[in-house]
């Protein structure tokens, strides 16, 4: 019998399923169906392997249980007109089911081929498919993996499922998570996920492929490289890679990658590389002609740009072959264990550049963080996801996905860590001295303070708790408060300058919790700048003064914050630190604002890789000063993340005003607090204003100019109008 799914009855309306991930279905309107309990989600996903076949009564009942109760077959029948019920709504009572149907001795469900995200991503990676441009793998993990992972949403649900030639970019896209993820330790299910996700890993570099044959080489790199981290026994994976860094004109990298596979093959399996690698290794040193296509022949990512010549030619190519050399002993000689934390120092190092490394460093950082928690190590995990202690002085997340995924990686680690702490004080040997369980319980305490175990994880937990810190900005969440406030007391018992400014940064990003906590932001870069001059960290020296000019912006000190913008200009050149002049540009725009200047400075966040600070704010600016100067606004401009908050400025609506969310508790809340002023009082919305004080207030010694880069004047302005419309009313 073929495996192609039978086509029954069930056409256009009908559910449609996800198992490349959860289990789940999705209604033909594309809601979630609610499939009720564990059983009824493994009796449809026992059908969906079945592909069409039929599986009988009895048979469901020895997959469900391990020992059936006495009333198995008639609770099979249950689930069974359950699932009914939710995948065809509309059925009459006595209508014969279309979907889910009985045959024989037990179920079988008939669906158009179409009907399952497994079966589309099967004959998208068959036929090759087109490189496709959204829902590309990113780092080999699960993309999409948002809302629909946990059952709540439609990450990559059906709005893209209609027709066919799927590319195979799409294709990867429709993964949540591994596959029949739900029921994972189920035999039924072990052969199929095994199979989708072999299918998976060739799409995988299937894509990659695709990218290199157009050209595309350094894009591809990458994705590979974080492939070949998380499976480092696929060999046409290493290839790949080694030929897509040798086409973006890094033959040192291509060659230590090639290097590393073969130490990773003979060390650990005990078999020589493939033919194919060795001859790659051959043809690379030769550098071989076939080895280059016409579109590869951009230089690497950093390569300066123009004609060299003469010594600076001579001592690049120098600096090259010391760097290559390096690369290469280093993976002679250390296993991929231990190449783990390095990697993340690469990718901390290669973020502060900004633009593309910034960018790079972010896409391959949980791919780097999913390897470690595979190894089972907590305490490596736990160095792993604290080391990449980047400074941040935007509130607002470039990638609130992975952000999330970070602080998940990050709390499974803080709970291995303190369950292994609590086991090993189990372990040992009592005395009078050890602490009482109220002191090992308090959230700023140091738990077990005497312990060899603890003394050793407590600066794991401090960059764990600043990670936490650091990826929920903007959340306004209490945990994450709380997470920065206990980093930053952990950091100064140990008095390791370098965990308390990382915590100090997650306290800083923790500080607008409300309106008009400049001073408190003020009082950190204060100590920031203080602590980093003395102990030679250079970048948190930058942050702090980057904060103050923040913090003084909003005191209206504007003096001082003219200081430290030209501080941070000074130390930003003296050590190549690029991203800082996006900062103080736009601050030497807010000192003197105009239209034209706030588009002029929107040019450097062109390519800046920070689109969390990119998105709508060149439109922001301007709405500020055309709104100041009393100028018309435009309807019609991208305001990005902010259009909900302005959007009721421009039209006019005044009973929407009531449904409006409070704005992010960001550094641009006191300016979208008063943007919603103004289109509270322009629509005479008592409801609005009323909230719009009671959220200002906090801030009237304030300006709005919290963000350092835009402003609206003085908080307390806005505040007198709002009294005074009360009073009047």
């Amino acid at each position: 019998m073929s495996d192609e799914p039978r086509a029954g009855g069930a056409g256009e309306g009908s559910p449609v399923f996800g198992v490349l991930g959860a289990v789940v279905a999705w209604g033909k309107d594309g809601e979630l169906l609610p499939l009720k309990g564990p059983r009824h989600r493994a009796v449809l996903a026992r059908l969906i392997v079945a592909r069409g076949r039929v599986v009988p009564v009895d048979v469901l009942v020895d997959d469900l249980w391990v020992a059936p109760p006495a009333g198995a077959v008639s609770a099979v029948r249950t689930f069974v007109a359950a699932l009914r019920r939710v995948l065809e709504p509309e059925r009459a009572a006595r209508a014969k089911p279309q979907v889910l149907v009985t045959e024989g001795p037990g179920y079988a469900l008939r669906l158009p081929p179409d009907a399952v995200d497994a079966w589309r991503f099967e004959r998208a990676v068959a036929g090759g498919g087109v490189v496709g441009g959204g829902g590309a793998a990113r780092g080999g993990g699960w993309v999409g993996a948002g809302p629909a992972a946990q059952g709540g949403g439609r990450a990559a649900g059906p709005a893209g499922w209609a027709g066919d030639g799927l590319g195979i970019a799409e294709a990867l896209g429709l993964w949540r998570g591994p596959a029949y993820a739900d029921f994972a330790e189920e035999p039924w299910a072990r052969a199929e996920r095994s199979r989708l996700t072999e299918l998976r890993l060739q799409a995988v570099e299937q894509l990659a492929a695709a990218r290199l044959s157009a050209g595309r080489a350094v894009e591809a790199v990458p994705e590979l490289d974080a492939h070949v981290t998380e499976h480092p026994w696929r060999e046409d994976a290493w290839r790949l890679l080694a030929l897509a860094l040798y086409r973006s004109g890094r033959q040192g990298d291509a060659l230590a990658v090639l290097r590393r596979a073969r130490m990773l093959l003979v060390d650990q399996l005990g078999v020589d590389p493939s033919p194919a690698l060795r001859q790659l290794e051959t043809d690379i040193l030769h550098q071989a002609d076939h080895l280059a296509n016409s579109a590869a022949t951009a230089p690497a990512i950093g390569a300066a740009s123009g004609p060299t010549t003469g010594s600076a030619h001579e001592s690049a190519a120098g600096e090259s072959t010391v760097w290559d050399r390096a690369v290469a002993a280093y993976d002679e000689g250390v296993g991929a264990r231990a190449r783990l934390e390095p990697t993340v120092g690469l990718l901390r190092s290669l973020a502060i550049t900004g633009g593309g490394g910034l960018v790079a460093a972010r896409e391959q950082r949980v791919a780097v963080i999913a390897a470690a928690e595979e190894l089972g190590d907590a305490e490596l995990t736990a160095r792993v996801i604290g080391a990449y202690d980047v400074p941040a002085i935007w509130t607002r997340s470039d990638d609130e996905e992975q952000a999330a995924a970070v602080v998940a990686a990050a709390e499974r680690t803080l709970t291995a860590l303190d369950q292994r702490l609590a086991e090993s004080e189990a372990d040992a040997p009592q005395s009078d001295s050890a602490p009482d369980a109220s002191h090992a319980n308090s959230a700023t305490a140091a738990p077990y303070a005497d312990s060899p175990t603890n003394q050793r994880t407590s600066p794991l937990r401090a960059r764990l708790l600043a990670t936490i810190a650091m990826e929920s900005r903007g959340s306004g969440s209490p945990r994450a408060r709380r997470a920065a406030e206990e980093a930053v007391a952990i950091a100064r018992r140990l008095d390791d300058p370098g965990v308390l400014a990382f915590a100090l940064n997650g306290l800083f990003l923790q500080t607008s919790y409300r309106t008009g906590l400049a001073p408190e932001r003020d009082a950190i870069g204060v100590e920031l700048i203080d602590l980093a001059a003395k102990h030679g960290l250079t970048t948190y020296e930058v942050l702090g003064h980057l904060i103050r000019i923040q913090a003084c912006s909003a005191l209206s000190d504007y003096d001082t914050a003219d200081q430290h913008a030209a501080a941070a200009d000074r130390l930003a050149a003296k050590h190549e630190t690029p991203l800082v002049s996006v900062f103080t540009r736009w601050y030497a725009v807010l000192r003197a604002p105009s239209e034209a200047a706030y588009r002029d400075a929107t040019k450097l966040l062109d390519g800046a890789g920070m689109p969390g600070l990119q998105d709508g704010l060149e439109a922001l600016a301007v709405l500020t000063v055309r709104l100041r100067e009393g100028r018309p606004l435009d309807r019609n401009a991208d305001y990005g993340p902010y259009e909900p908050w302005i959007r009721p400025l421009l039209d006019g609506d005044g009973e929407a005003l009531d449904q409006i969310p409070d704005p992010p508790k960001d550094l641009l809340q006191e300016l979208l607090w008063t943007l919603l002023a103004e289109a509270a009082l322009a629509q005479g919305n008592k409801q609005l204003a009323q909230r719009a004080e009671r959220a200002l207030t906090p801030a009237a010694a304030e300006d709005t100019a919290g963000s350092g880069l835009i402003t609206l004047g003085p908080i307390q302005t806005i505040l007198d109008r709002l009294r005074a419309r009360r009073t009047a009313d």
